[in-house]
């Protein structure tokens, strides 16, 4: 969800955004918004995981779920996003996923097969909009561990979620200020 909206208003850059975890070397294949999405992707991906607020919270979760605990994180950033989402966005959550939904299925040719294999189910269930609620991220975490064959323990992350959220919210609110602030001069500078 962050890498989406962090994509501003350019539909190509949030397509490249958003297939980004499944393109592996140059994205020559792509029009050069897209592949402008992917490089920025991986630019908020590398950040993230450098920047001391979001180790700070892997390492609470890192006892448990090892090297799973960075992608917990963005789960649980995507949730504080999502859950205060009016004082990011002026647009509605369900309205910006709606939309989202329709680029998506607008540019369906445009997305590798990976993406358009899970597209159906994001929509379906409304991922975006989900990750809102506690329940919501509950179920991520769960179709989480499901693909990693139950080896993640995911599905348990929610009581660490419960346990420290307060501590994590804050921790979000403060790293979410310096990635917004880096997304803008990287968009400007790609």
């Amino acid at each position: 969800m962050a890498h989406i909206y962090l994509s501003g208003d350019d539909d190509e850059i949030k397509i490249g955004n958003f297939i980004a975890d499944g393109i592996h070397g140059k994205p020559d294949q792509f029009l050069p918004g897209v592949q402008k999405g992917i490089m920025i992707h991986r630019a908020i991906d590398s950040y993230t995981d450098a920047h001391p607020i979001f180790r700070q919270g892997t390492k609470r979760l890192h006892a448990n779920y090892h090297h799973y605990a960075g992608v917990i994180m963005d789960i649980f950033y995507d949730h504080f996003l999502a859950k205060n989402w009016a004082h990011y966005h002026t647009q509605p959550l369900e309205e910006f996923s709606t939309d989202f939904y329709k680029l998506l299925e607008n540019n369906y040719n445009t997305l590798p097969p990976r993406s358009q294999g899970m597209m159906p189910h994001m929509m379906a269930h409304n991922w975006l909009l989900s990750y809102a609620s506690l329940e919501g991220i509950a179920r991520t975490l769960m179709q989480m561990d499901h693909r990693t064959k139950k080896i993640s323990g995911m599905t348990n992350a929610i009581n660490e979620l419960k346990e420290f959220y307060s501590e994590f919210e804050a921790e979000f609110t403060t790293f979410f200020e310096d990635i917004r602030a880096y997304v803008s001069q990287k968009i400007a500078e790609v």
